[in-house]
């Protein structure tokens, strides 16, 4: 007797859900302009909260992906141009910002935790490579570099050979250029032992950069000479040298970089009381700095989308108020032939949350569409936001939960009488 008198309730219930989302539909359907207003309103929040968060959540995984490409347990010793001053005093330092031809090569020498140590130094970002009569166009970034340099950066050689240690001390007009550079000059020719003009000079190429996609841009635009030629051609004053350091064994990365701070400050001659004037850069601390500037757009999007958001709330409460007002009659009649307070106010909260999960679904695919138009562009995999597909989802529940209560709750309050005598 209790097992039927249960499925007897279980039938009532759906029964009752059917004719509540029939109600629904029925009433969408009549106020089609309006609703589909709201429902744009609604998707267009979602669609900036999802697709902004989806974009930066494949732009996080393009920025690990590349620098966890660099290698990992890699740290570099760069110059420190941003303690020249401080708090309007000059710090007690002894050399200028930049590190030397001299101080580089020293460094390599004398550090000796097993690793692979190079130098590099950038030439030009604005190069122009010529072949016979193909050219790219002035945005091929030129980097001076050792035998190293490819194990430490992470970078690899898809066709012919790098730079042996006889190329950089015998100061070989050779070349090693990307993918990119490959392609605009000589198509689907083989560019092994064609000689391009790079500035003043004629380099021999010996190799072809794989392809590591535009994510962390220029990647495929790049022309590596020896360091020695980049000191012969491209000579400045204060050249700026670079020291990358891969220890063999990942385990002895922290011992490295006290090893090499003390090695390099040894270097520079500077005393106990003196500052680094010089900086260690990890390749995840680098990772780590892009995302966490990441954070100031995610937080940007969330007050966009909850702002829009709001406005769309405003916007349903007003649709579900003037739907209250237009269907007095309808609400007088079901009351007189026994429908309850009850039973008009979840006709009304229903077809406020199912506005809401209307507007959420379309807003929720188009974000992941947008989002991954993005994730195309930087190169990583198809990006579905799980957490935010839930957060939309409950974000619209809410919205339709709140902007229908009140007008749910007067609806319910109607007197059945006066409802019949409304025009």
């Amino acid at each position: 007797m209790f097992k039927l008198h249960r499925n007897i309730i279980r039938m009532f219930n759906r029964s009752l859900f059917l004719d509540n989302l029939r109600v629904s539909i029925q009433s969408i359907r009549t106020n089609l302009l309006r609703t589909t207003l709201t429902v744009f309103i609604i998707a267009f929040g979602i669609m900036a909260l999802v697709g902004i968060l989806t974009a930066i959540d494949a732009i996080e995984e393009s920025i690990n992906s590349e620098f966890s490409s660099m290698g990992a347990g890699t740290f570099t010793i760069g110059s420190d141009r941003e303690r020249v001053h401080s708090m309007g005093r000059r710090d007690r330092r002894k050399n200028f910002e930049f590190i030397s031809f001299r101080e580089a090569e020293q460094f390599k020498e004398q550090f000796s935790i097993p690793s692979s140590v190079s130098i590099s130094i950038n030439a030009t970002g604005i190069a122009t490579v010529k072949y016979q009569t193909e050219k790219t166009n002035p945005n091929v970034a030129v980097q001076g570099c050792d035998e190293d340099y490819l194990n430490t950066a992470g970078l690899e050689v898809d066709k012919g050979r790098g730079f042996s240690k006889d190329d950089i001390d015998n100061n070989k007009n050779y070349v090693i250029i990307g993918s990119e550079i490959a392609q605009k000059l000589f198509k689907k020719a083989s560019p092994l032992d064609k000689y391009v003009i790079i500035g003043e000079g004629r380099y021999r190429i010996i190799g072809v950069l794989k392809s590591k996609g535009s994510s962390m841009g220029g990647g495929d635009k790049i022309c590596l000479l020896p360091y020695t030629n980049v000191r012969q051609y491209f000579s400045r004053p204060q050249m700026d040298f670079t020291l990358s350091v891969k220890p063999l064994d990942t385990k002895l990365l922290q011992a490295a970089i006290v090893e090499a701070e003390g090695v390099f400050r040894q270097i520079r001659g500077l005393e106990l009381a003196d500052a680094n004037d010089f900086t260690i850069t990890t390749s995840d601390s680098l990772a780590k700095m892009f995302i966490k500037n990441l954070q100031f757009v995610t937080i940007a999007a969330t007050i966009i989308g909850i702002i829009t958001l709001l406005g769309a709330a405003v916007g349903l409460m007003n649709i579900m108020l003037v739907q209250v007002t237009e269907r007095t009659r309808e609400i007088g009649t079901r009351k007189a032939i026994g429908a309850k307070s009850k039973t008009i106010k979840q006709q009304f909260l229903f077809e406020s949350v199912l506005i809401g999960q209307i507007g959420g679904i379309i807003g929720i695919i188009l974000g992941i569409i947008i989002g991954n138009v993005v994730s195309f562009l930087v190169g990583t995999n198809f990006v579905v936001p799980w957490v935010w597909i839930f957060l939309g989802v409950i974000v619209c529940f809410v919205v339709g939960i709140a902007s229908g209560y009140i007008p749910a709750v007067r609806a319910s309050k109607l007197d059945p009488i006066a409802a019949l005598r409304y025009e």
